[in-house]
């Protein structure tokens, strides 16, 4: 047998970023993840000592889209772009981090609960769902 199949929980997350920092990724230069105000705190997440991105040999394992984001506040709303009534296009990148699906429940909500602390919006955008990864058998 040439694969078997590992179970995860699949995180999604919409996360702003600038739009220096988006065109500069678009032209190569991945580096500039690094120097985004808004990123740096998904970065140390993801490189702290816990199950996201965890791949065995591979660690703090993400895939990264550019994308953007169109919404519209309503009164009441504190957004952190824009103004309640005006439609807004944000700048983000669409991250997708792996997460073992044996992690025990409580370590989970607790990174969980990191993102959404992290998360520079009023209301983060953190999908989460459940699926296989076709692996290499031993």
């Amino acid at each position: 047998m040439a694969q078997t199949r590992r179970r995860v929980r699949v995180l999604r997350l919409s996360w702003p970023v600038a739009a220096e920092t988006l065109a500069a990724l678009q032209s190569g230069n991945a580096g500039a993840l690094e120097s985004d105000p808004s990123f740096a705190g998904l970065l140390a997440a993801l490189r702290a000592d816990n199950p996201l991105g965890d791949f065995g040999l591979y660690q703090a394992v993400a895939e990264i889209s550019p994308c953007w984001e169109l919404f519209q506040p309503q009164g009441g709303a504190r957004p952190t772009l824009g103004a309640a009534g005006q439609t807004q296009v944000s700048t983000n990148l669409m991250v997708t981090i792996h997460v073992d699906a044996a992690t025990p429940e409580d370590e989970f909500e607790a990174v969980l609960d990191w993102l959404v602390t992290l998360h520079p919006w009023e209301v983060p955008v953190i999908e989460i769902a459940e699926a296989e990864l076709a692996v290499r058998a031993n």
